[in-house]
């Protein structure tokens, strides 16, 4: 493994969604260096997988695509992807110091001008995780058509070695020698901006363990949806049929003391009304109901959203369902406690059913930083009524869902925040 040498910034970010290019693009705007580190291969975060947001059925890409492309063309920010946080320490007042590692992408990003010949050139298919496992990429890919960087990324798990790629590159590019590089970045400051991820499907096994046929996550849904997502259109994973009867399962991740998880995760209600509605626009003829426990539409406008949807003709039955099972012609058959209608236990089978996972860290600081995190393992506000980017740690924030559930609003808004308490902490340094 190769050293780099050791890089100087003002301030840090570790992670590249929205949070992180908010915090990033507040801070270079003020003139100082800043360094956004992702794990990931490209920034944008979740937001970028999206299809629409609520509750103004905005487009996500054109929301967050304009910022992904200000940072990387700020003069003030340098991006890092495909990397890994080693070490995140505060060594004096004026030192917070991240050692981290460039994995390797086996392409040069100094020759790679991102024509993707290498792709469209190679022969081995594999499940493509971003567009929800519905179809295929490449062992050689660029993730997908607005990545930022636009760098090819090489699965040596699943490539063959043919040569093949490297034979059609016209930069010579490829290098199957490439070894991870271990670097420092030293910066004054530094936003702890590290994003959630979706609890797991098959951590519950009475919603079938992720083995049932058409149970999808709302993840998967989001790609259904996208305009440009597997499939061009919704189709039933199973065999390509339009469902004729949709299904969503609240709380399926979320609120059951059983999984660890007894938070509300906060946008699981919006985002399943989100998608019912763009459902009942794409499929018109369709029937799409939410099995909730409770509603909560707390933000601006979220109320008003949720009255419409019922008034598009989305059922909303408040049941708890207690199981899935696998149903006749590949349908998904419920068994729920009907706590409105006339009650008891019944059961309906459905062509499609969305389980709206839960939200939970991504990040676990444990033995990498010593910030503080909550009971549910999010990072700890230490004044989160009057300062709630504040760690722990001096001169350390966070934003965005690292610091708990929340909608895209208030992320943007707490990045900005966490932006602003850096600045002033670099301002006070001097």
């Amino acid at each position: 493994m190769k050293s780099k040498r050791d890089l100087q910034f003002d301030a840090i970010v570790i992670g590249g969604g929205i949070a992180g290019l908010q915090s990033a693009l507040d801070l270079g705007d003020q003139g100082y260096k800043v360094a956004v580190v992702d794990k990931d291969a490209t920034i944008g975060g979740k937001m970028i997988r999206l299809s629409k947001v609520f509750p103004t059925l905005d487009c996500a890409s054109c929301i967050t695509t304009p910022k992904m492309s200000s940072a990387a063309h700020h003069e003030n920010i340098t991006l890092f992807t495909y990397c890994t946080l080693n070490a995140l320490d505060r060594q004096t007042p004026e030192k917070v110091v991240a050692q981290l590692t460039q994995e390797a992408r086996y392409v040069d990003p100094e020759k790679c001008i991102g024509c993707r010949k290498c792709e469209y050139g190679c022969p081995v298919y594999v499940e493509d995780d971003e567009q929800g496992g519905f179809n295929m990429r490449k062992a050689i890919y660029i993730p997908f058509s607005n990545a930022i960087p636009q760098l090819p990324l090489l699965d040596i798990e699943n490539c063959s070695l043919c040569g093949k790629c490297a034979k059609v590159c016209p930069t010579d590019a490829i290098r199957y020698d490439m070894e991870a590089e271990d670097f420092t970045i030293t910066a004054k400051t530094a936003v702890l901006a590290t994003g959630f991820e979706l609890s797991p499907m098959e951590q519950k096994p009475q919603y079938g363990l992720d083995r049932l046929q058409n149970v999808v996550s709302s993840m998967q849904m989001e790609r259904l949806l996208a305009p440009h997502g597997p499939y061009n259109r919704v189709l039933r994973p199973s065999d390509g049929k339009e469902p004729d009867s949709i299904a969503y399962v609240q709380c399926a991740g979320s609120r059951d003391e059983s999984l660890g998880i007894p938070y509300c995760s906060r946008v699981c209600c919006m985002y399943a009304i989100k998608q019912a509605m763009l459902l009942s626009g794409a499929l018109p003829l369709a029937d799409i109901t939410i099995y909730y426990m409770d509603i909560r539409a707390f933000g601006k406008g979220y109320e008003q959203f949720y009255q419409n949807a019922k008034a598009m003709g989305i059922e909303f039955v408040k049941a708890k369902v207690a199981q899935i099972t696998q149903g006749d012609n590949q349908t998904a058959k419920l068994r729920y406690e009907d706590q409105e209608g006339s009650g008891g236990v019944m059961e309906r089978e459905h062509d499609l059913v969305i389980l709206s996972l839960g939200i939970v860290p991504q990040w676990n600081p444990e033995g990498i930083c010593s910030v503080s995190c909550g009971q549910d393992g999010f990072i700890k506000s230490i004044m989160p009524k009057i300062a709630p980017t504040v760690t722990n740690i001096e001169g350390v924030y966070t934003a965005g869902v690292a610091a708990g559930p929340k909608d895209i609003v208030d992320t943007i808004t707490e990045a900005g925040a966490a932006a602003m308490e850096a600045s002033n902490y670099m301002k006070n340094l001097v």
